[in-house]
């Protein structure tokens, strides 16, 4: 099931599946952010902005409207098909 990475919650894992437009699209693919590459939620600020994930190999901060833009697939649900 994909939702966007704004929702989901601290220790979960997911894959990326597709930016919602280019301009964020490029700028994440230059951190290592490409589709098919798994995201770990790590920190919420505790005004839910911004959000601290793991991706390849390292730690990022996006402000929770680049997020919004992040679809993501829950891994136990690719491993189920």
């Amino acid at each position: 099931m994909r939702k966007r990475l704004s929702e989901i919650s601290i220790g979960k894992t997911v894959t990326i599946c597709e930016f919602e437009n280019d301009e964020i699209f490029l700028k994440l693919m230059e951190m290592g952010c490409i589709p098919g590459e798994p995201i770990n939620v790590d920190q919420v600020a505790p005004l839910g902005d911004p959000i601290s994930i793991s991706v390849a190999g390292y730690r990022l901060s996006l402000r929770l409207d680049e997020a919004e833009k992040i679809w993501v697939e829950d891994n136990m649900v690719q491993s189920e098909g």
